[in-house]
């Protein structure tokens, strides 16, 4: 079928998307590598439609365009080059547009190179050789000709520019081939499952969108929906995905973790059960961050623990309980995010908490119960802040401690929790002692970044501070204000706060957070767990881990990299993945991971490395990753392998 001939039928309502289908994706530079096949008569690749009746059509069909009459075929494979060709040859999107239009607007064409580029003003602007290809392909040949004819110097070559605008509009009557899935068989299922196998190289269904894809029949807005709920979330500092959400709601409505348990949920019920998720992780993010001072994505840490404590807001009629309830709550979650409890098989534990929650008299008791049957001993050592960097598993609790136990700044003496302590504050994170003065001590990356070597200082009080050793500036600030030094858990012997004293100061300072810890901990319950003198091992195998986000720049690039990936309609990987070993021991953290790859379940896991060494890269190796050292070589990847020409559907 020709190219305006598709188009045409996109206008009657004969060819649409389905429901299932993401939005357009492509960015500029595709769609010119596009145009510049068709320009040039290369393959292109053929097209995957599933012919069906209109009125089951209408169950699946994207947007709230009219569909013909008797039969309609939706594009299964071929979204991104033929919504591409529909903008460029009608100058606007489809119907069942949903994306950036930006992507293939004002595209021009240059008859002496033949290339095609975006128009830029001072580039084209008065410039007869640079043509729109949109009103090329609306208003034809014909009025460029006439407009090359009163250009003299340009008359020798007449024939040639009347050869290249011939061929650029004929791109409108090009044949593309088009494989027809037909035959009352063909349902939703077996359709979604035909478009992964095919789609190899594009943007695969999650279990999360198969489920969404039932959903989407009787509700077309529902992705919408979701979608809102999320960008308000994200407003506030918390990146979360459809799939999560989607397991939240799950949870609330059946009280199971696997997305198949909504099969039997009712459109009203799914509606109510957005609005019911919603409500509750406002209540639980205004809990964490409150209580805990968890206000931001990169302290929250145990996300996954979320839809089981709304489950349980569920059963207490979508209100908070009571203060020693909530005290339960906060219990539960800390423990879970300390020993990594939804770091693994993430369906699998909820299932499990979710059982315990519907089985149990009281609940919440049962949850810590089944704990303590899982992990022994809910106390914590000073060999549980052995990690370093950001991306260990005890650096959000650093963080919690700061906020709870009200640590005071060392430049103003003022309270940090009076401090706006989001993504967006000034508060900075601070190495206590210098890092350059370590490395030339001959410390080793993983102790100079040590937790132990961390707090949160503001950013005038980092700049006082500067490179200066402990001992140069500890006197000062504890003269100036008493007690602010403690407040961090500082080791207050003098004798620690010099280099040659530094893995003294590491244990000493250890002992103190964990203390500090099991005693916050033990005021939450009324029976409080085994103390920390009682552990003589270290209730996980936590050791040294290596890897982790080292410094705030780390951070950010780790952050521009996630949203570049979500503009792209990819998922944004998880922050400070764990490598767990067969014993529970933490063998390494990476700094940016998607252990189900980008294209979920269709290709390896990946992570992004940044400035780690080879015991990380040998640690996600063995893991089964494909790592990467550089955002740029995991662009080039996305780009190359992810989103080929011809690939993404």
């Amino acid at each position: 079928m020709n190219v305006s001939t598709i188009l045409d039928q996109i206008d009657l309502g004969s060819i649409a998307l389905p429901e299932f289908q993401r939005g357009y994706v492509w960015n500029r530079e595709q769609v010119r590598n596009f145009m510049d096949s068709l320009y040039r008569r290369h393959p292109v690749g053929s097209l995957l439609v599933w012919e069906t009746k209109t009125d089951q059509a209408l169950d699946h069909a994207r947007g709230d365009g009219k569909l013909a009459a008797g039969t309609v075929k939706l594009l299964l494979d071929g979204q991104q080059r033929i919504t591409s060709l529909y903008g460029i040859v009608r100058g606007k999107p489809p119907a069942f547009f949903s994306g950036n239009a930006n992507a293939f607007m004002n595209l021009y064409f240059n008859l002496d190179s033949e290339d095609f580029e975006f128009y830029a003003s001072m580039k084209m602007q008065n410039n007869p050789l640079w043509i729109g290809v949109t009103d090329l392909m609306q208003k034809g040949v014909g009025p460029y000709l006439q407009s090359l004819m009163t250009v003299p110097e340009l008359l020798p070559a007449m024939g040639t520019y009347i050869g290249r605008l011939n061929q650029l509009a004929e791109i409108r009557n090009i044949n593309l081939h088009i494989e027809e899935v037909t035959g009352a068989d063909k349902t939703v299922d077996v359709v979604v499952d035909i478009f992964n196998k095919v789609n190899s190289g594009g943007t695969k269904l999650s279990k999360g969108d198969l489920a969404l894809a039932r959903i989407c029949a009787p509700w077309p807005q529902a992705r919408d929906e979701m979608s809102a709920r999320l960008a308000k979330w994200q407003g506030l500092g918390f990146y979360f995905d459809l799939d999560w959400l989607l397991r939240v709601i799950t949870s609330m409505l059946t009280g199971k973790a696997q997305f198949s348990f909504l099969k039997d949920v009712t459109t009203p019920e799914f509606q109510q059960g957005l609005v019911d998720a919603e409500q509750a992780v406002d209540l639980l993010l205004d809990l964490l961050g409150s209580r805990l001072g968890l206000d931001h994505d990169r302290v929250l840490a145990s996300r996954y623990a979320l839809p089981v404590l709304a489950r349980y807001l569920k059963q207490q009629g979508g209100k908070l309980p009571p203060a020693v309830e909530q005290n339960q709550m906060l219990y539960w979650y800390i423990q879970g995010l300390m020993w990594g409890r939804f770091s693994g098989s993430t369906e699998s534990v909820i299932g499990q908490d979710l059982a315990t929650l519907d089985t149990s008299g009281n609940s919440l008791k049962a949850l810590i119960t089944k704990l303590r049957q899982d992990y022994s001993n809910l106390s914590v050592s000073e060999y549980n802040f052995a990690g370093y960097g950001q991306g260990a598993r005890f650096y959000p609790l650093l963080y919690m401690l700061t906020r709870i136990y009200r640590a005071r700044d060392w430049g103003s003496g003022l309270e940090l929790s009076a401090h706006l302590l989001g993504k967006n504050s000034g508060l900075e994170l601070h190495h206590i002692f210098p890092k350059y003065v370590l490395y030339q001590k001959g410390y080793s990356r993983a102790e100079v970044n040590s937790l132990a070597n961390l707090t949160f200082l503001t950013k005038d009080a980092n700049l006082w501070i500067s490179a200066r050793r402990p001992h140069e500036y500890f006197e000062a600030v504890e003269a100036a204000h008493p007690g602010a030094l403690a407040s961090h858990w500082i080791p207050m012997d003098k004798q620690l706060w010099h280099e040659d004293r530094y893995r003294d100061f590491l244990a000493a300072r250890r002992e103190l957070l964990a203390r500090a810890t099991n005693q916050f901990l033990e005021g939450l319950l009324s029976e409080s767990p085994a103390s920390t003198a009682e552990l003589k091992q270290p209730l996980t195998k936590i050791g040294v881990a290596v890897g982790g986000i080292e410094s705030d720049e780390e951070g950010q690039q780790i952050e521009a990299c996630s949203n570049w990936l979500a503009s792209l309609g990819l998922p944004r990987g998880t922050v400070g993945l764990e490598i767990v070993g067969d014993e529970g021991e933490l063998i390494a953290v990476l700094d940016l991971a998607w252990p189900r790859g980008l294209q979920e379940g269709y290709s390896q896991p990946v992570a992004l490395l940044l400035n780690e060494g080879k015991a990380v890269e040998e640690a996600a190796n063995g893991a089964g990753f494909r790592y990467f050292t550089s955002v740029g070589d995991l662009r080039r990847y996305v780009e190359q392998e992810i989103l080929v020409v011809g690939t993404v559907s």
